[in-house]
């Protein structure tokens, strides 16, 4: 039975050559809830189970504790006990994570992030003497823009605070609500997420960007254009799109999609040299766009405007931490609007 306490307990030593040795017999769900209760379990085991679920190796593991082996392999030796599962297993020459360790992989990264969370919490928030990391899921237009801002913003208040800005995908914006119990935030526009907090950031314009010789593209963009010309699109998926792809498609028109990327500053290098169109923001063209061999124009139709806003999970609602860079993000998104009133 696991126990609190101040280190790790003797353990016959478990090399990663012993994974394949026989292990105690399936206990049922119920019996291990009912016996281990979570003042009985040693949480250190938490640490450990997340850097060999990680490095998938006991040496590897060792090192990025700063433990010893003989330390990591009591600790395993424990975890296979607990769950009544090898955790690694060797293929090859390599291990392997066993089916229920892969289940175990997201759910452990989640209770540390939350673990981490309870014990940098203060009852009184100071800022300047802060040394938290947040971390925020978005896009390379959204880091570009209000990103940067914030973490320069950040810097003027708390220069200890840091920022770590993830990319999203459409697997985690499918999971959404799941993916932000373990990360602060996640910028994303309007029409991707529903039932989470958030606060409005600021607001954008959708243009087309073809080079300035292509030869099928007059003043402006016609339907035609975009019916018969081929894309480069965005995030080509059920969960993952933009706003104006859909409106096309809504219109009756099926592009043809040449090539699909999951950023946005990249558009430009597979646009140039070829006859193909691509959508992007207007505040990410005038800063992106080169003034020569490319042309931004306007749509040639009603194009919904983007509504960019942070979405969080209500968890974080009370955090003083958390709604400390929820102003930030609001102040850094009025300044990009106010920018835009005074033009």
């Amino acid at each position: 039975m696991l126990r609190i306490t101040d280190g790790a307990e003797p353990a016959e030593r478990i090399t990663e050559t012993d994974m394949l040795a026989p292990h105690p017999p399936i206990r049922r769900h119920n019996d291990v809830t009912t016996e281990t209760p979570l003042s009985r379990l040693d949480l250190n085991l938490l640490v450990s189970l997340d850097a060999l679920l990680t490095e998938r190796s006991v040496t590897r593991a060792a090192e990025r504790l700063h433990l010893s082996q003989p330390a990591l392999s009591a600790s395993l030796g424990r975890l296979r006990t607990h769950f009544n599962d090898k955790i690694l297993a060797r293929t090859g020459n390599t291990y392997e994570l066993t089916p229920l360790a892969v289940r175990l992989s997201e759910l452990t990264a989640t209770a540390l992030d939350s673990a981490r969370r309870v014990f940098d919490s203060q009852a009184e928030w100071n800022p300047t003497q802060s040394t938290r990391e947040f971390t925020v899921l978005g896009s390379d237009y959204g880091f570009a823009t209000i990103g940067a801002a914030v973490s320069k913003l950040a810097a003027e208040t708390a220069p200890g605070v840091r920022f770590r800005f993830r990319m999203h995908n459409p697997s985690i914006v499918e999971d959404a609500i799941a993916q932000l119990r373990s990360v602060d935030a996640m910028m994303i526009p309007h029409g991707f997420l529903s039932d989470l907090p958030y606060n409005d950031l600021f607001t954008d314009e959708w243009r087309i960007i073809c080079t300035d010789d292509n030869p099928h593209v007059g003043e402006q963009i016609t339907m035609e254009n975009i019916a018969e010309l081929p894309w480069v699109f965005n995030y080509l998926s059920r969960s993952a799109f933009t706003s104006a792809s859909r409106q096309i498609r809504e219109l009756g028109i099926e592009p043809t999609v040449a090539a699909v990327v999951e950023g946005f500053h990249v558009l430009p290098h597979f646009v140039e040299g070829t006859n193909r169109l691509a959508l992007m923001q207007k505040r990410l063209t005038d800063v992106l766009i080169p003034s020569e061999g490319f042309r931004v124009l306007e749509p040639p139709f009603d194009a919904t405007p983007i509504s960019a806003a942070l979405w969080w999970h209500p968890t974080h609602n009370s955090d003083p931490e958390h709604a400390w860079m929820r102003r930030l993000f609001a102040q850094a998104g009025a300044a990009m609007q106010a920018e835009v009133g005074a033009a």
